[in-house]
């Protein structure tokens, strides 16, 4: 950890524990039509969706994502190319993979992901949603507003609060990204962009203790 990096204090990585587990839907992984690879900063969704397609669990799979402030010096060639290339040199090939490089948010991941499976004449009953393991829930509860006659079911790398700690090595930005995205599960609703779903009293009383403590640089103004 930098000088310019915070570390989390006990309570906090306690709070942030509660967030990160009401985050992940907690689903099976099992066969489905296709599988959409969300875009991001984490290389590991790129990486898990060449593992479960080497399991057999789908034929086909979409990469989705442009570029956004936090990917463009990471994927400077947009983040769904980036990955599909990791994919690629994972053994996936080529011709399983459909792109879809203009996204620049949950919601268009899902839409333009639909046009783009469309395109190639593939109308997918199951769709396995590869994420962060904190945006399990949003981008499920997305799919759900987006493309209601699909059924979801999502998958994360299987990494423990901890272990994801250490692989992006940066407590405080970590955090930062929990609580906005439980942020965005709260307020999705009511914007149109996403399903409601029941936040337990816990987890929302831990996320309004890490919104105190300066957790705050991913929230959006509500």
């Amino acid at each position: 950890m930098s000088d310019n990096e915070q570390a989390i204090t006990e309570d906090q990585w306690h709070q942030a524990t509660l967030i990160w587990a009401y985050h992940q839907m907690h689903h099976d992984a099992r066969p489905t039509d296709v599988a959409i690879g969300l875009g991001s900063h984490d290389l590991g969704v790129a990486a898990r969706t060449a593992e479960l397609y080497h399991a057999g669990l789908f034929p086909t799979l979409v990469f989705t994502g442009g570029n956004s402030p936090t990917t463009a010096k990471v994927f400077p060639r947009g983040e769904a190319v980036h990955f599909r290339e990791h994919a690629i040199d994972l053994d996936v090939p080529a011709a399983a993979i459909l792109l879809e490089p203009n996204a620049a948010n949950t919601g268009q991941n899902i839409t333009l992901s639909r046009e783009v499976l469309a395109a190639a004449g593939i109308t997918p009953n199951t769709v396995l949603l590869v994420s962060k393991p904190y945006m399990e829930r949003r981008s499920y509860a997305t799919a759900r507003k987006l493309w209601p006659e699909v059924e979801i079911v999502c998958a994360s790398e299987p990494l423990e609060f901890d272990d994801y700690l250490k692989s992006i090595g940066d407590e405080k930005l970590v955090v930062d990204m929990l609580v906005g995205d439980l942020q965005r599960v709260i307020e999705y609703p009511k914007l149109g962009f996403a399903i409601e779903q029941e936040v337990p009293e816990d987890v929302h009383a831990a996320y309004e203790s890490l919104i105190r403590d300066g957790f705050t640089s991913r929230l959006i103004a509500s």
